[in-house]
């Protein structure tokens, strides 16, 4: 298991009702400032069966569950294969960070191609779905006062900074982090996850302002991106998925 994943997440991984082609572990372990209270964001795709892909009777596009292990809460969901495809051909941040997490609880030949075409599905346009996130996660800080919501907003600013600018995928806030408070505020969310912002870390003014600064820096970066405009991946990932289908 990857450092700080606990042992049994691939138990629960292969509990799966469908093949999985991955598994991968996403949310605040992913993001670099998981609680001792943190849930385990399981995330994945699995592949249904030919005949609950071309019958009148279709199997499930979305997977999920839940329940809790050992004290930790466990929050499942994995998308059938042609759901993602279609989802990672759409600007989705989501499943990118998902297919390239580097918290790999379970693989395959069908990962590795996905991942392989994932750079040729990059476009300046994810620049929506990370303002969108950014925005409803600073919102919600405003509301509540919580480290996390704060942590989240940073982190998806960051984020997508990085990707518009190298078409690079880096969901670790602690690998981009620009801003000299960020260590203070991940070493008081591992207390708790939902604990207010400790006052005297970083006055709310100055988060404030660098929220707004990200934020322009992200739009900058996405106008002035050198990502192509449409994704290229599609007929790679339509043989892909094809060829899938043909060999169950």
């Amino acid at each position: 298991m990857p450092e700080g994943i606990p042992s049994w997440a691939g138990a629960v991984a292969d509990e799966h009702p469908y093949p999985l082609a991955f598994a991968t572990v996403s949310g605040a372990h992913l993001y670099g400032f998981a609680s001792v209270d943190s849930d385990l964001d399981l995330r994945g795709t699995h592949i249904l069966p030919l005949d609950q892909v071309v019958g009148l009777k279709t199997g499930p596009d979305t997977v999920e569950s839940g329940g809790v292990r050992e004290g930790m809460e466990l929050d499942v969901v994995s998308q059938e294969l042609a759901k993602f495809i279609r989802l990672l051909l759409r600007p989705n941040g989501y499943v990118l960070e998902q297919l390239l997490s580097p918290l790999v609880i379970r693989t395959s030949e069908l990962h590795d191609e996905l991942r392989a075409l994932a750079p040729h599905c990059l476009t300046p346009e994810h620049a929506r779905h990370y303002l969108g996130f950014a925005s409803g996660q600073w919102l919600l800080y405003s509301k509540t006062g919580e480290l996390k919501p704060a942590l989240y907003t940073l982190r998806v600013l960051h984020t997508g900074i990085h990707l518009l600018r190298t078409g690079e995928v880096q969901a670790d806030l602690r690998v981009l982090n620009t801003l000299p408070y960020v260590p203070d505020l991940i070493e008081a969310k591992k207390a708790g996850e939902h604990r207010t912002l400790p006052e005297g870390l970083v006055p709310p003014e100055t988060l404030a302002a660098d929220v707004a600064r990200l934020t322009a820096e992200l739009e900058s970066a996405r106008d002035t991106s050198r990502l192509p405009a449409t994704p290229s991946a599609a007929p790679a990932l339509n043989d892909l998925l094809i060829r899938t289908r043909l060999a169950r």
